[in-house]
């Protein structure tokens, strides 16, 4: 039974559910960025998972790189698994610029949080919904 890591739920929205992935929109303006977590329980990291299901991370992460190139025109996708912090498997998909509060510097622990307000977040989200769907 799939169960999504508390600190997950708190800090993101739910947008969809892929046929192995959750996507989740990481409530911070700042920075374009999902996140898929496979809904397999138990999974720490990408190895992990059967080679079926590798594969199918691989074209849900390669669906997800494009939504964000394709809305939101960055100069880089950064994609990374990190999980020191919240260890069920999640993989980070941020939309980077040039000129964002981070940039060139990894977007964790550089600055604070900026939730999007009510109104845009769910905006956001029904668009990457519908983009998905």
């Amino acid at each position: 039974m799939f169960k999504l890591d508390a600190r997950l739920e708190a800090d993101t929205f739910f947008v969809h559910d892929l046929p192995l992935c959750r996507v989740l929109l990481m409530n911070d303006s700042q920075f374009p960025w999902l996140i898929l977590v496979p809904r397999v329980d138990g999974v720490t990291e990408i190895i992990e998972l059967t080679d079926a299901q590798q594969q199918q991370y691989l074209s849900e992460s390669a669906q997800v790189s494009r939504l964000l190139q394709s809305k939101f025109s960055p100069d880089k996708l950064n994609i990374a698994a990190l999980g020191n912090v919240v260890s069920q498997l999640h993989i980070h998909h941020v939309a980077r610029y040039k000129s964002d509060i981070a940039w060139p510097k990894p977007i964790w622990g550089a600055q604070a949080v900026v939730a999007y307000p009510e109104d845009k977040g769910a905006e956001l989200v029904d668009e990457l919904k519908q983009a998905l769907s």
